[in-house]
């Protein structure tokens, strides 16, 4: 148990990777995969195949389904004759007449009457509501015998009641009141009801025997020659021979086998994209959170690709796949997404049509959205990139077309209105950016420009309680913002590291320089006592941003702005009295910075804060002092965890003393 608690993180990951391989090899055919690819309409790609063993032509799916329509339209329909209706509705009428008052000649009517409705029942009634075609046979069943009759032979309920009323007219007296006509008319029910149970049972008997297959292909026949168009009777061939494949594989024992071969398949994949983030990416792959959210997209695509390919493989084109790489683009890096998108295509290759075609677009399409949205948050850059995709959807599928086909009479509009509504659904992505935000965490650029604005609660907040901390603030994310555009760092998230990296010191501002005016409260105090206040503006930043819920990416930048320097100015104060004091109770807790952007921020911050100092400054000694500070912290090795090279490093240094100097209207001076 304590080995668990110990490398629960590890066994989480591992349990990730199990967990996504398995999903994975659930969604794919059960069945053995056929070695050959079918492309309907296509030239055949691979060496001229022969039968490797006797099997029967299966007839098309249209062939049998015109056989069947034969078959089932010489099956009549079955009605039944319902014997009790005409006793149950002659009792009626015969009590209904005895409350009448009786004369011999209404009593001659109604006789007539009664033997016109009797004659009606004997043909039969039918309801309103049935669908009668005109001259259609029927079977009408009558207790266990089974006549065929005329449909045009039997009586609508409508055509009983016209009849009746005709026989009444023909004593040229109305005898009968208008209510009781109705009343003797309602009576009339219809006896005869179609049987679809019958019907469906009859027609399934005269289906039953329709043969599936029209032919045998013998062991070493020729199926079909290399460059050969797969159409008509060589489809078909290839088709049977791919069914007599799978079934001949389909047992317990070989099914079993094959599930093995596809987790090998599928886990290598899913394994290597682990080892790449373990190997280039570290913190996202230490990062359980971040590293469930990619699992997640990888499996939700394949989820989606799976369920549109059950419905219909033809609409396959429509799935979007590029709200992937956005996503993670977003998320993550330029890296992370291609690498992502190549083995959610691997994985998918199992499960869609025309494969290589499949994949050559989405791989092309993935990269271009992954070039083209460096900041989502900006909606025509998105329109923009959707654009693109949409075109290169389209060109690369006319090319497919002209290299198969060699004209365009072949190209399917069908398949380009996919492609529309393929771009139509990755619009769709900045809805899903904002819950995958809030279920795993995570923060996009939408969310940082949104941090970046000062009037924000937190900002507000530390521009009350420490303005001189605020100003300063704002002119480290100037000037790290500069810094960042010009060795290719996230601009946006190094300014809002920038902005919020000191809000601790909102606890005990007086305590820092730039909110002093004359007074130091440091004076009375011992040089530990106000190391100890200092350094802990880090752990009070790092409790505000927790309680205003801003997200990780920020707080790594309160946490790694001082890294594990020490607090100098108090440090060598200390020393002057006691030579021997502990160098750790003046050291910041870190940890050191792991990015571009804390690295930049650490400079910046150092550079800023350190620059107030100086006296009578010139271009030439700010260039010096930036130089000193950021060589300090090369010697007390900040940056060896953070993946900024030497020569970033020194653009950094340009950037940031070409702004001082902007901001204190100096400039270099040149030799006479």
């Amino acid at each position: 148990m304590l080995l668990f608690y110990r490398y629960q993180a590890a066994f989480y990951r591992a349990f990730l990777c199990l967990f996504t391989t398995a999903v994975v090899v659930y969604m794919l055919p059960r069945g053995a995969s056929f070695q050959y690819e079918i492309q309907e309409g296509k030239p055949w790609q691979y060496e001229t195949l022969l039968a490797p063993y006797d099997f029967p032509i299966q007839k098309s799916k249209k062939e049998l389904s015109r056989e069947r329509e034969a078959l089932e339209a010489n099956v009549p329909r079955y009605f039944t004759y319902q014997n009790k209706t005409l006793s149950s509705v002659l009792s009626v009428f015969d009590q209904y007449v005895a409350t009448l008052p009786a004369t011999p000649e209404f009593n001659a009517i109604l006789i007539n009457w009664r033997t016109v409705l009797e004659e009606i029942y004997a043909n039969g009634v039918l309801a309103d509501t049935e669908i009668l075609i005109e001259n259609e046979s029927i079977a009408l069943v009558h207790d266990t015998r089974q006549t065929n009759v005329l449909i045009s032979d039997l009586f609508s309920e409508r055509e009983a009641k016209e009849d009746l009323v005709k026989q009444l007219a023909l004593f040229g007296t109305d005898v009968l009141s208008e209510s009781s006509l109705q009343y003797l008319l309602s009576l009339v029910v219809p006896n005869i009801s179609y049987n679809d149970a019958l019907t469906r049972q009859f027609k399934a008997e005269a289906t039953a025997g329709v043969v599936l297959v029209r032919g045998l292909v013998t062991k070493g026949t020729r199926i079909i020659a290399k460059g050969e168009v797969v159409e008509g009777e060589k489809l078909q061939k290839l088709q049977s021979l791919q069914q007599e494949f799978e079934s001949q594989t389909w047992t317990q024992t070989n099914t079993i086998w094959i599930i093995i071969g596809y987790s090998l398949l599928v886990f290598i994949p899913v394994l290597l994209l682990f080892v790449f983030l373990w190997r280039t990416r570290p913190t996202v792959f230490e990062n359980n959170k971040r590293l469930t959210f990619l699992c997640v997209n990888v499996l939700l695509m394949v989820l989606l690709t799976k369920a549109v390919v059950d419905v219909d493989p033809q609409y396959v084109y429509a799935v979007p796949i590029c709200m992937l790489p956005l996503l993670m683009r977003t998320f993550f890096d330029t890296r992370i997404a291609l690498f992502a998108l190549m083995i959610t295509l691997f994985l998918i290759a199992f499960l869609v049509p025309n494969s290589y075609e499949f994949i050559y677009l989405q791989i092309m399409a993935g990269i271009l959205a992954s070039l083209t949205v460096n900041d989502l948050y900006r909606r025509a850059k998105l329109f923009i990139s959707v654009g693109l995709i949409v075109g290169l959807y389209a060109v690369s599928y006319i090319a497919f077309t002209l290299i198969h086909d060699g004209n365009l009479l072949q190209l399917s509009y069908d398949v380009l209105l996919l492609f529309v509504i393929n771009g139509l659904a990755i619009l769709f992505v900045q809805p899903l950016i904002y819950i995958f935000e809030k279920v795993f965490g995570l923060v996009s650029d939408v969310s940082l420009l949104e941090l970046s604005d000062t009037n924000s609660k937190l900002l507000r907040e530390l521009a009350d309680k420490a303005p001189g901390t605020f100003q300063h603030s704002l002119q480290v994310a100037n000037i790290a913002e500069a810094a960042a555009n010009a060795i290719g760092a996230n601009t946006l998230l190094t300014r809002v590291g920038a902005l919020y990296h000191d809000i601790g010191k909102m606890k005990n501002p007086v305590f820092f320089s730039e909110n002093q005016a004359s007074y130091s409260p440091h004076d009375e105090l011992e040089p530990e006592v106000s190391a100890k206040i200092i350094i802990d503006h880090v752990l009070n930043g790092i409790t505000s941003a927790r309680k205003a819920k801003l997200p990780d990416r920020v707080i790594d930048f309160i946490r790694t702005h001082h890294g594990t320097t020490t607090v100098l100015y108090f440090l060598q104060q200390a020393q002057q009295g006691n030579p021997e004091i502990d160098v750790e109770q003046f050291q910041y807790p870190g940890p050191k910075p792991f990015s571009k952007e804390t690295a930049i921020v650490m400079i910046s911050d150092g550079v800023e804060a350190a620059s107030k100092s100086l006296k009578e400054p010139t271009a030439e000694k700010i260039i010096a002092f930036v130089d000193k500070i950021v060589n300090r912290l090369l010697a007390e090795k900040q940056f060896l965890e953070a993946n900024i090279t030497l020569r970033e490093i020194e653009t950094v240094k340009q950037v940031l003393a070409k702004k001082l100097i902007s901001s204190y209207h100096l400039r270099v001076s040149y030799p006479e």
